[in-house]
């Protein structure tokens, strides 16, 4: 259809207007909307300068105490520390994550005074609110805290008090959730599932807050393993940043907490106690100290060969589960911080120095009489009445005579006893690692008297540990060699990382040759001969197996005349299961039992005892024949 000229100058001239309009805008649109922006920035410059005097002039103090109340606060996140197992992985101690609940009174006043101002017709309060947050908190931890204490505890004349701790986490969050004004502070608590099995080793560990350090706050070692292998079993502590509330850090608002850095646990250790051991150990141990009226003892079950404690037991203890056995005398333990003299168990460094020097064989003869003088004055006898009779070497330690035993030490001389007495560790720390161990005590040579060497040999004048007294036998066994006594194996890194302890310190006391024949000689003490051919502990004696051990029998010193008892005794006994190839030492020490009791005369019959379980707990192969007969006194 064409187009008419009037119609297409109508739609030319439309288009280009609306080009115009859109390629270049007029001149007083461009000035309405500039003036329109300014309008609005200058308006909101005066709301802004209003708010800020208003912030700056009027609000200033408010904002100043809501800042106060919800701060950024570094707060320090406990370790976990490590446990302590025994060699087969029986846990002796572990920590477990508990609450400690506390409450700021200060803030806690203040709020409920001003709840009780603006509302004074819901009629509560401060007062209302402790009587029921202490029957809440307590019907939720029955036994653990009354009603009457923590209502005690909410009406202390302070800012903060701790109400109670070692608090289930979840019971704890019970009770936050319905007080929040209660806070609730992550501590541990140390659990001892075997009560006293093995304490006197493993010692004490608790919550400790003392340190003005709060990253030290944690479960810290007071004595035993747990003090002396504290920073290894601490770990290190995390932190973390959070917001809390109500002018108290242990109000942290949910959902602020930030810069989170893991704890790192704490390495576990694995001791060298076979816990079963440990127990029968110390029942056996309690039950002959008892039946003999003993006033205590002490005894240790030693590896042979490497020197590792698998028992160590004093016979009465304290329970790292119960404060009211935390005496000095129950937590002392004795096996390694109190010395005693050990009477003839001792003579086996007389005996390994004489054969050692090659001065006597084990039957070579001497003549003993019934006494010797020792210094002007003083004469030493054996234990029983005899004429002049011949012993053989063997016979002289078999039968523990004194006068025997002082002869042969002539024939050593003092330097070279003394120098044995070193090699077998008397009078030096034994590298065990527990506190308080004793070193014992040797006279310094330049110190000895006429009468010192007639003492040292026969056990008396010197004084050592049951440790120590084992350590000098672990040495016979161990052809010669003493290797320091250990009672921790190795510590297990978080990771998973098994780091053993450094090896032991060795010794090379004799040859393996003179070891043996101490080792041989020393079987005939379980000897039950006629005519005089019997030992001193016949009762030691296990049947299937060699033995070689040493009763003693040592006088203490009457603390009211300073002279040596004759009623008073140490009742040792150190012996080697089985002789013919040493698996087992163990040492006895009984502390002024009833020598008048058969059980109180000779700690022999509890070695058989003890020696009977390890052989059958550990299924010991029997020994290759019977003890060979020896004789002890010959025409």
């Amino acid at each position: 259809m064409p187009v008419r000229r009037g119609d297409e100058q109508r739609r030319r001239t439309y288009a280009a207007r609306v080009r115009r309009v859109a390629g270049r805008p007029s001149v007083a649109t461009g000035k309405g909307r500039y003036l329109t922006v300014r309008v609005v920035l200058v308006g909101v410059l005066v709301v802004a300068t209003a708010r800020l005097v208003q912030v700056q002039g009027f609000e200033a103090a408010a904002l100043s105490v809501k800042a106060e109340n919800q701060r950024a606060t570094l707060i320090t996140i406990p370790s976990l520390r490590g446990s302590i197992e025994d060699r087969s992985g029986v846990k002796l101690a572990f920590s477990v994550e508990t609450r400690a609940l506390s409450v700021n009174l200060r803030v806690m006043r203040k709020n409920w005074a001003e709840f009780a101002k603006q509302n004074p017709t819901k009629g509560q309060n401060f007062e209302t609110r402790a009587a029921a947050a202490a029957a809440f908190i307590a019907a939720k931890l029955p036994g653990k805290v009354t009603e009457q204490d923590l209502l005690a505890d909410f009406h202390k004349q302070q800012d903060f008090t701790y109400l109670v701790k070692d608090v289930e986490p979840s019971i704890a969050d019970e009770i936050v959730k319905q007080f929040p004004e209660i806070g609730s502070e992550i501590q541990a608590a140390r659990e001892y599932p075997g009560d006293t099995l093995a304490s006197n080793v493993l010692g004490l560990a608790n919550w400790r807050s003392d340190d003005p350090d709060v990253s030290k706050h944690g479960v810290h070692g007071l004595s035993g393993i747990e003090l002396t292998y504290d920073s290894d079993l601490s770990g290190t502590p995390g932190q973390k940043i959070a917001d809390t509330a109500q002018g108290d850090d242990a109000f942290v608002i949910p959902g602020t907490e930030r810069d989170v850095r893991a704890a790192t646990p704490g390495n576990d250790l694995v001791l060298t106690l076979d816990s079963d051991v440990q127990y029968v150990l110390q029942n056996q141990l309690a039950d002959y100290v008892a039946k003999s009226h003993a006033r205590d003892g002490q005894a240790v079950i030693m590896d042979a060969k490497t020197g590792e404690i698998y028992a160590l037991a004093d016979n009465e203890t304290f329970n790292p589960n119960d404060d009211a056995t935390y005496t000095s005398d129950l937590m002392n333990d004795k096996a390694v911080s109190t010395p005693y003299e050990p009477g003839s168990v001792n003579k086996v460094i007389c005996a390994t120095a004489a054969l050692d020097a090659g001065l006597v064989k084990p039957d070579s003869v001497v003549q003993v009489p019934p006494t010797i003088q020792i210094a002007p004055g003083q004469t030493v006898h054996d234990a029983w009445s005899h004429p002049v009779q011949n012993f053989t070497v063997t016979g002289i330690f078999a039968k523990s005579s004194n006068v025997g035993t002082l002869e042969l030490a002539q024939r050593v001389g003092p330097d070279r006893y003394l120098a044995m007495l070193r090699k077998f560790g008397i009078g030096q720390p034994t590298g065990l690692g527990l506190p308080g161990e004793s070193r014992g005590y040797v006279p310094p040579r330049d110190a000895w008297s006429a009468s010192t060497f007639g003492n040292l040999p026969i056990g008396q004048g010197l004084s050592m540990t049951v440790v120590q007294m084992a350590g000098m036998y672990q040495a016979i066994a161990n052809n010669g060699l003493r290797v320091e006594p250990r009672i921790v194996k190795e510590e297990i890194r978080p990771d998973g990382t098994a780091v053993p302890e450094p090896a032991p310190k060795t010794v090379e006391v004799v040859s393996p040759q003179t070891a043996q024949t101490v080792r041989d000689m020393l079987r005939a003490v379980t000897q039950n001969g006629r005519n005089g051919n019997s030992g001193t502990g016949t009762s030691a004696g296990l049947e299937g197996y060699q033995i070689s051990g040493k009763t003693g029998t040592g006088q203490q010193v009457n603390p009211a005349t300073g002279a040596y008892s004759d009623t008073l005794y140490n009742i040792t006994f150190a012996g080697i299961l089985p002789a013919d190839n040493p698996r087992f030492v163990v040492g006895i020490r009984l502390d002024a039992p009833d020598t008048t009791l058969p059980a109180g005369d000779s700690a022999a019959p509890l070695f058989h005892d003890i020696a009977s379980y390890l052989a059958q707990r550990y299924q010991i192969p029997l020994s290759n024949g019977p003890t060979p007969y020896v004789p002890l006194i010959v025409p």
